[in-house]
């Protein structure tokens, strides 16, 4: 009796601890099991930023990306090779490294930056594919015969640190972005086994276990399988051991074929009009094309604000997250466009944000086919339902098809708080809207109509 009594007291313990609960196993079966954090679901905002040795060219012909400069340099792209003949005359891409000198990067006021813009969260290149490390990566040592990393060239300081001790003086998660291979890796193109056994996971365990990422938001996976990569071994000890096992986010793109078929959060790009109603989601795009700084790109290549709150908005409706990237130059400034867009964005979001924060996918996502009459979003928590208007209707009213309110049903603008009045006409709902008042709207781009408490069924 005493041996079972201990027993059954030990087995309290090891659930209370923890240490008792299933572990993810190394296979996509259980890793697939382990659920999206639920504050990055309740974020729905995020800013990408693409940063690095690439930003000292700055350059690609529109549509194209600039971060990808050096694969250009060294696979005959004309345009790449020309412009670089112009302005770096005989010097080689690593040599750049010494220009890279962000000697106008100020971290806080980048947090402050983003902060305003209503982003909940930050994901920063450590490195991409050019190999370059935004932190003071011994790793690079083993490859490169050269200086590679920014602790000890060009801006000569743990750029990637400075930021996530920024950022978490604030309410923005910091977060990066890793790619697996590196296009022209010593290691990567004569060993493969080698180059990820020696190289790839010393250098993402020592950015998980030195920095404490709240996202890890990984790329680089076409080149080679999960299982080259060690993808799942990786996956079960950040989910099982390391210090961010419970809050840390991650991604679908840990080899070739594994991309939206398993994974954490699926990653499009560029590609709005993909759905994953029942796999959760996050699109990424440039303000602009590129996602690196692009000096090519003119004022009428970027997003206006309006299109880039549609597009957030649009995610947030299908039951998403919004990925906005912004690309700082080699001085370690956000170009003002960019800066203006965030400015801009923040300001409809502090008006407009608890249609966005913690929000699901209503049962209808939008209402009007070729061109959207509006967007739904659903608050659980508060039962309530959100229209989100991309411009104010005509003649003073608006139907929402296909709804069924309660007699007494409050409907509201939210803007201004003002009490809207309606009338059930049939299946639908036709809520009355006062006269456009520029002098007591400060909302601009989308207007918001809020429908208290309503079930979503």
């Amino acid at each position: 009796m005493r041996r079972r009594l201990l027993l059954v007291l030990a087995c309290t313990w090891l659930s209370a601890t923890g240490l008792f609960a299933q572990a993810y196993q190394p296979d996509w079966a259980s890793l697939d099991k382990r659920p999206v954090p639920q504050w990055y679901k309740d974020a729905k905002f995020g800013i990408f930023i693409h940063w690095g040795v690439y930003s000292v060219p700055g350059y690609s012909k529109k549509r194209e990306y600039a971060e990808w400069y050096q694969y250009g340099l060294n696979h005959n792209d004309t345009a790449r090779i020309r412009y670089h003949k112009a302005k770096f005359g005989d010097l080689t891409y690593y040599q750049l490294a010494d220009q890279f000198k962000a000697e106008l990067y100020d971290p806080a006021e980048w947090a402050r930056v983003i902060e305003g813009s209503g982003a909940k969260y930050v994901v920063l290149t450590s490195k991409h594919h050019d190999g370059f490390a935004n932190w003071p990566s011994q790793a690079t040592a083993l490859a490169w015969s050269m200086p590679w990393n920014a602790g000890v060239t060009g801006p000569h300081r743990d750029l990637l640190g400075d930021l996530f001790a920024a950022l978490r003086k604030t309410s923005v998660h910091p977060g990066m972005y890793y790619s697996l291979y590196e296009w022209f890796n010593p290691i990567w193109l004569n060993d493969k086994p080698r180059y990820v056994t020696e190289y790839m996971l010393p250098q993402m365990h020592d950015l998980i276990n030195t920095y404490h990422p709240d996202v890890f938001w990984t790329d680089g996976d076409w080149e080679a399988s999960d299982t080259l990569f060690h993808s799942r071994e990786f996956l079960a000890w950040l989910y099982n051991e390391s210090p961010v096992k419970d809050q840390v986010v991650t991604y679908d793109r840990w080899g070739k074929g594994i991309r939206f078929h398993h994974g954490g959060v699926y990653t499009p790009e560029y590609q709005p009009d993909l759905d994953f109603k029942d796999h959760y989601f996050e699109e990424s795009r440039g303000m602009g094309f590129s996602y690196g700084y692009n000096r090519a790109e003119d004022s009428w290549d970027y997003n206006s604000a309006q299109s880039l709150v549609l597009a957030l908005i649009d995610k947030v409706s299908r039951g998403g997250n919004f990925l906005l990237d912004i690309g700082p130059d080699e001085h370690g400034k956000i170009p003002p466009i960019m800066e203006e867009r965030l400015q801009q964005m923040g300001h409809w979001m502090s008006i407009n944000s608890e249609a966005i924060y913690g929000a699901v996918r209503w049962k209808k996502v939008s209402q009007g086919d070729s061109v959207k009459e509006c967007f739904f979003t659903y608050s659980p928590e508060r039962k309530d339902l959100y229209v989100l208007l991309p411009r104010w209707p005509s003649g003073g009213r608006f139907v929402v098809r296909d709804l069924a309110l309660p007699a007494g049903t409050t409907v509201e603008l939210l803007d201004t708080k003002q009490a809207l009045t309606w009338k059930a006409v049939g299946k639908d709902v036709e809520i009355r809207l006062p006269a456009f008042d520029p002098n007591r709207m400060t909302s601009e781009y989308v207007y918001v109509i809020k429908i208290h408490s309503i079930n979503n069924k």
